[in-house]
């Protein structure tokens, strides 16, 4: 029985659990070496505004996404893909606006999406389902372009 308590108490002190209790410091990223698989150069992310950055002029395709968008079995890859784009991309104003902005290009890659689904789903309540999500998120689209012009905001 003592062995067994002593091997269980060993077992609890080493386990990932206690692990993570130890905090760990910051990552500087720019002491590491670039690998052959990303061309990006080292970034230290701790001195990063990340709220003034210009995320359309960050490069999207990386191997894994561009894999996943020409990924026969999903045809909603470049849908998705653009969606996220687009929405990295929507980065101006203060939260409401922001908010705004990114929501208004999430509704369009859900419409694209379900256009994706129309196209080439063969479910009958999948294509009604679609036609629905399209109607539903046109309809939403327009609130919030009508928020953003209410607050004199350009419309997107």
């Amino acid at each position: 029985m003592k062995l067994y308590l002593i091997t269980a108490a060993a077992f609890a002190f080493t386990s990932p659990v206690w692990a993570q209790q130890a905090p760990m410091p910051p990552m500087d990223h720019s002491k590491m070496q670039p690998s052959e698989k990303s061309p990006m150069p080292p970034m230290d992310h701790s001195k990063m505004d990340h709220s003034k950055m210009d995320h359309s002029k960050m490069p999207m395709e990386r191997p894994d996404m561009m894999a996943m968008m020409n990924d026969p079995n999903n045809p909603y890859g470049a849908t998705e893909m653009e969606m996220h784009k687009k929405m990295m991309m929507a980065n101006a104003g203060l939260p409401s606006e922001l908010w705004t902005r990114k929501m208004i290009e999430h509704h369009r890659g859900a419409i694209a999406m379900s256009r994706v689904a129309l196209d080439k789903a063969t479910d009958k309540q999948t294509r009604n389902m679609a036609q629905m999500t399209i109607t539903a998120q046109t309809r939403e689209i327009a609130k919030m372009q009508a928020w953003l012009k209410s607050h004199g905001k350009a419309a997107q």
